[in-house]
């Protein structure tokens, strides 16, 4: 249920969002900060294929550890059995813009299992969004982690 919910309101959003290239940047900025809690959302889902709807084709992801991903091995992460999110969350979301470019920061926590062994993250993350073909894509992500995260 949690997934259609999650769906649903991506159309719906994207819809708004592909609608609105010239949109005032209130709009624009209510319309990225939905998508993060969306992606968010599809995390905690698994839902490789949601995840992948707001994803450039040359996506790159720098984890909290260093680790460099592409859109593909990204994608396969949430395939994966041995990655079980039971949190995530993000807070404190701020989004600047550039022409048709966005930064959107924030605070995020995450719990959970991978590869059978517990991990609970607070951190700081860094999404780039860019405004192409009608819809906005994150086209960078960068994690990094607080103290107090294991």
């Amino acid at each position: 249920m949690a997934r259609l919910l999650s769906t649903v309101l991506f159309c719906a959003v994207a819809a708004n969002g592909f609608a609105q290239a010239g949109g005032d940047l209130a709009t624009k900025k209510t319309i990225l900060i939905a998508l993060e809690r969306m992606w968010t959302q599809a995390q905690l889902d698994r839902d490789a294929k949601a995840i992948a709807t707001m994803i450039g084709s040359r996506f790159v992801n720098t984890e909290f550890n260093g680790e460099v991903s592409n859109r593909g091995k990204f994608l396969a992460e949430f395939a994966d059995p041995k990655f079980q999110p039971s949190i995530m969350s993000v807070q404190n979301l701020e989004v600047t813009f550039y022409g048709n470019t966005a930064i959107v920061t924030g605070d995020y926590h995450t719990k959970g299992i991978n590869a059978g062994k517990p991990y609970e993250h607070f951190g700081r993350f860094t999404d780039t969004w860019v405004f192409q073909d009608a819809k906005w894509l994150c086209v960078a992500s960068h994690s990094s982690l607080r103290f107090g995260s294991r």
